[in-house]
């Protein structure tokens, strides 16, 4: 089955193509670059995996409840919708949240890809395309695992959001060479970061909270990347190319902030546009949800110079302004901890079956 039979709502073109601009540069310099940078290429190339191999995906998966989300997460819960839906309408609601979800995550995953491969064309340091064509093969594993997942477990693919499609193609269209890190690393990255940490660590089902804890442990370095690259370079620019940027950061932040609704998931249960936005409003559990989606952005804004009043001001009616004090480090690190525990807890089950297993077969020896 192709992927186009797996999309409710397929797109009408399987390509999406996005006029290049920009230069493509070539450094000569092959000194030793930023010994900073240097270290996360060493360790970019340390930390490769095969997605294939590291994730169990033996795991059985219910694709009616394949994160184990509650009602109560729900938009419709609570609504006049919710009571006339059987159990059945309601698994069918959960893997559909699930499908357009993940759909975003892979969407998003092909998009830090190409965004990737344009950083190691454009950016003038060597040290720095080094990096950057680590993070490429980073982000085709993430883009084939999510994809695996929709496949094989749950069935059912959504079309990229609007939103997210719309700055995917701002980031790509400008010419300036470090645009891509401000549009990809700092505003998508740090958001999807944090909606891959509030699924893992909410989750009961084994499978997905794998694939999210170790595309965490990749996504960490990533971010960590764009901070040191980013916090150089701005640090030379003048008041008004700064401003410039900080534009670009208010509408990104608006726009990743509309894309969180869901609201083509509602619209697929017969519910109109209109109500399908109120009731993203009006669910608590959403506005939570989305406000704490932005604390990998907003430290990372702060940290690489970007702290004009129009942005301070943006985080202000958005309600993010105190994540600016978060400690970024601190939750990278705890990223990092998390992957490598569950490697260590799986291996451990592991070595015990093993034991177990030898510990059966010398019993059955000795009786016969």
């Amino acid at each position: 089955m192709s992927t186009h039979d797996l999309y409710v709502n397929g797109p009408q073109d399987p390509l999406w193509e996005i006029p290049a601009s920009g230069a493509a540069r070539f450094s000569w310099d092959y000194d030793d670059g930023r010994e900073r940078l240097l270290a996360l290429y060493q360790k970019g190339k340390d930390k490769q995996w095969d997605g294939a191999k590291r994730i169990d995906w033996d795991i059985e998966v219910d694709p009616y409840d394949p994160l184990g989300t509650p009602d109560e997460s729900l938009t419709l819960y609570g609504t006049r919708h919710w009571g006339k839906m059987t159990e059945k309408d309601k698994g069918e609601l959960r893997r559909h949240y699930a499908s357009w979800q993940f759909s975003q995550f892979l969407h998003g995953e092909q998009g830090a890809m190409v965004c990737a491969a344009r950083i190691v064309e454009s950016v003038p340091d060597l040290d720095a395309k080094f990096y950057s064509a680590t993070q490429t093969m980073d982000e085709a594993r993430h883009a084939e695992i999510y994809s695996r997942f929709l496949h094989d477990k749950v069935g059912m693919l959504y079309p990229v959001n609007d939103n997210l499609q719309g700055l995917l193609g701002d980031t790509l269209r400008d010419s300036r060479w470090d645009m891509p890190y401000l549009g990809m690393q700092v505003l998508i990255e740090g958001l999807a970061l944090a909606a891959f940490g509030m699924i893992r660590d909410t989750t009961d089902k084994p499978l997905p909270k794998q694939i999210l804890a170790y595309v965490m442990q990749d996504e960490a370095r990533h971010v960590a990347f764009g901070r040191m690259a980013l916090r150089d370079y701005y640090k030379q620019l003048g008041d008004a190319e700064l401003r410039e940027r900080e534009e670009f950061v208010i509408e990104g932040c608006y726009l990743m902030r509309d894309r969180l609704r869901g609201v083509e998931v509602l619209e697929n249960f017969g519910i109109s546009k209109a109500e399908a936005e109120q009731f993203s409003e009006e669910n608590e559990f959403l506005h939570l949800f989305r406000k704490l989606l932005f604390s990998r952005i907003v430290p990372c804004v702060k940290d690489i110079g970007l702290w004009g009043k129009r942005l301070q001001q943006a985080y202000v009616d958005m309600g993010v302004l105190e994540l600016g004090d978060s400690n970024l480090d601190l939750l990278m690190a705890e990223d990092e901890e998390i992957a490598e525990q569950l490697d260590r807890d799986r291996f451990a089950q592991e070595e015990t079956a093993r034991v177990a297993e030898v510990e059966e077969m010398i019993a059955e020896g000795a009786g016969g």
